[in-house]
């Protein structure tokens, strides 16, 4: 895929990028070896709360985080709790506040019902039936996976062709209490900010980390760590990155062009 070549010029130590539909993968570029997801964790955090709530360990109504607060809200970052501790910052429901202390209530939640410490839960409900062998999560549910460009990919092939969580999915990559605003990290205050249960959706936010040809319904996440997982449903594409570099200018300049190229030439 000579979408990727562009790949080549980005100012990183190292790349590694999986471009993938339906079928499988379909171009790769970069090492193989594992680098640090940040938070693009929160996407396999999201996806093993939904399998807790899948087999009734947990609901997403019920209280959970801050006063009026339910495990929605949390995954939606809708439930007021601050960015990194329980300092309350709004009513649920009112402002979508990017919660890393959010993901981190959820794995307390999730570890009291099942019983086991949330790392060794993600290793046997999500990592392990994926096939993901290198993908570890070592400290908070918000941002601590460590793993390699093919197990991030084999999460992206999990969300375009679903097999775990199924009931939830769909209600999962749709907007959760629409029309909240909100700062989206590294581009700034969005009027809406969606989000859907722990994914991004990309619907009409400009700027934004994915391309001007990924279609509304793209999902997924970035992280301050140079990592981002896309899934764009309507083109039946994902599109996997690690770099280990942190975020920059460098990263919203050059992400959303390379989606657009791979985008172009898949159409």
């Amino acid at each position: 895929m000579r979408a990727l070549d562009s790949v080549r010029e980005w100012p990183v130590d190292h790349a590694a990028v999986v471009v993938l539909d339906r079928t499988g993968e379909i171009a790769r570029t970069g090492p193989d070896e594992p680098m640090p997801w940040a938070s693009v964790t929160k996407i396999a955090t999201a996806l093993g709360v939904l399998i807790a709530v899948s087999r009734g360990d947990v609901s997403l109504d019920e209280p959970a985080g801050p006063p009026g607060a339910t495990v929605r809200h949390l995954l939606a970052h809708a439930s007021g709790v601050g960015p990194e501790d329980d300092t309350v910052l709004a009513q649920p429901g009112k402002r979508r506040i990017y919660s890393n202390r959010g993901f981190e209530l959820l794995g307390e939640l999730v570890t009291e019902r099942v019983g086991k410490p949330f790392p060794e839960y993600l290793d046997t409900e999500v990592f392990g039936p994926l096939g993901m062998d290198r993908t570890r999560l070592d400290g908070s549910p918000a941002r601590a996976v460590t793993g390699p460009i093919t197990d991030l990919a084999a999460l992206g092939a999990e969300l375009l062709t679903p097999t775990l969580a199924t009931d939830l999915r769909s209600e999962a990559t749709r907007v959760a209490f629409p029309g909240l605003a909100g700062v989206l990290p590294g581009f700034g205050r969005q009027a809406p900010n969606d989000w859907g249960l722990g994914f991004e959706i990309r619907d009409g936010k400009s700027p934004h980390w994915t391309g001007s040809r990924n279609s509304p319904e793209t999902f997924g996440h970035f992280g301050q760590t140079g990592s981002f997982l896309w899934v764009d449903p309507v083109a039946g594409l994902a599109c996997a990155c690690l770099t280990g570099t942190p975020f920059g200018e460098w990263a919203a300049t050059n992400w959303p062009r390379l989606s657009d190229l791979v985008l172009e030439e898949r159409a």
